[in-house]
């Protein structure tokens, strides 16, 4: 049994007007942080609830306990979310970190908001036997807007840009690790008519490297705060 307590202060001054939510379940006192971004907006995520890509409203990052056990995250996500009154599809992200202290950054209109869980890391080509069963939630969980928008294979592009450099600042930060196993990012572009549809975004092009260099500083904030 969940409670939804909405919390007036924002996170972020712009794109990324991200609100802080306490919820009490099972007994225990946990946060969440929900952007709700409106309509004109695509998004592309690996999350549990609205992966892939497409229109969304809204972006929730709920945190978890870290004895995690449900099987069914996605409706989980989806019951959060419509008790914290996010209406209309959107994606849903899930942590056992501290979603409080999440790290924020700015570059030229791109915004990053960043959690960051660091307990089980490790590298991606790594010579563990892979397994079907979910890994337990620990997580970098990365939340990036775009004020302009992308065709689908910028925004695959960003994707990639974004976990280039969320590996970079985890090496800067001392973190011998790429990241962890259950990392989800989604990244958030404009749409509607009279917009410029922008056809790359590697960190070489204009969007791209402000999108690098945002989530760069946003995960190496969170990262600082990791526990």
């Amino acid at each position: 049994m969940s409670a939804v307590l909405p919390s007036p202060q924002p996170a972020a001054p712009g794109l990324l007007r991200v609100q802080h939510l306490t919820r009490v379940e099972d007994g225990e006192r946990l946060h969440a942080l929900v952007w709700r971004a409106g309509d004109d907006w695509r998004m592309i995520s690996s999350a549990v609830l609205g992966g892939g890509v497409g229109r969304r409203a809204w972006v929730l990052n709920a945190q978890v306990s870290h004895g995690y056990r449900r099987t069914d995250p996605e409706r989980h996500l989806a019951d959060l979310a419509r008790e914290a009154g996010a209406r209309g599809e959107g994606v849903g992200l899930m942590t056992a970190a501290d979603v409080r202290a999440y790290g924020l950054a700015c570059d030229a209109g791109v915004e990053a908001v960043v959690t960051a869980g660091l307990g089980v890391r490790g590298w991606a080509a790594s010579p563990a036997r892979s397994t079907v069963a979910p890994a337990g939630p620990g997580t970098v969980n990365i939340i990036v807007a775009l004020p302009v928008a992308l065709t689908d294979a910028a925004l695959v592009n960003a994707v990639a840009t974004a976990t280039e450099a969320k590996a970079q600042a985890l090496l800067e930060a001392g973190y011998d690790c790429s990241g962890t196993p259950t990392d989800a990012v989604c990244v958030a572009a404009r749409t509607g008519p009279g917009q410029e549809v922008h056809a790359f975004a590697g960190p070489r092009s204009p969007w791209g490297s402000r999108l690098a260099r945002a989530v760069h500083a946003a995960v190496l904030s969170a990262a600082s705060r990791a526990q």
